[in-house]
């Protein structure tokens, strides 16, 4: 992907404000935006903690994490909506999807977030694709992540 800024592009280093300079060859970032083709109109970069590659997220939330090319088998982890039937709820955009996509990602590294829905009940899901699993990541209200299938 080529990530294209512009002048109202955010930097964030970690969970601190910081300039476009945060941003070295080598570190994984985060980047939230629009698309065209593959090219991503950045609005929000943050670049992630040294070594953290999401892990720290994942097992802080109580997901099991993956490992990206591996085959797993479908399974359910944490809190599923007892009410949640695929295709519910209402697209998001702006900062609730922003949150959501980045509490996605850094519990579960390695995928895209195509949309985010919001739920009848104020929680989100992440619809996420990119990888044989998790399809669907559920985020609470205060954006952490609490189940995935």
């Amino acid at each position: 992907m080529t990530v294209k800024e512009a002048s109202s592009t955010t930097y964030e280093k970690g969970t601190s404000q910081a300039s476009a300079s945060a941003v070295t060859t080598g570190e994984s970032v985060l980047v939230l935006g629009t698309t065209t083709s593959t090219t991503i109109t950045a609005t929000q970069v943050t670049v992630e903690a040294a070594g953290s590659e999401g892990s720290a997220a994942s097992t802080a939330a109580g997901v099991v994490p993956f490992t990206q090319g591996a085959p797993s088998a479908a399974k359910k982890v944490g809190q599923i909506p007892a009410n949640y039937t695929e295709g519910s709820g209402t697209i998001v955009s702006g900062t609730p999807a922003n949150n959501a996509t980045e509490a996605a990602l850094a519990a579960y590294p390695g995928g895209v977030v195509d949309r985010v829905v919001k739920l009848s009940n104020g929680e989100y899901e992440a619809h996420y694709i990119g990888v044989n699993w998790p399809h669907h990541i559920f985020i609470d209200q205060a954006y952490k992540v609490v189940g995935a299938f």
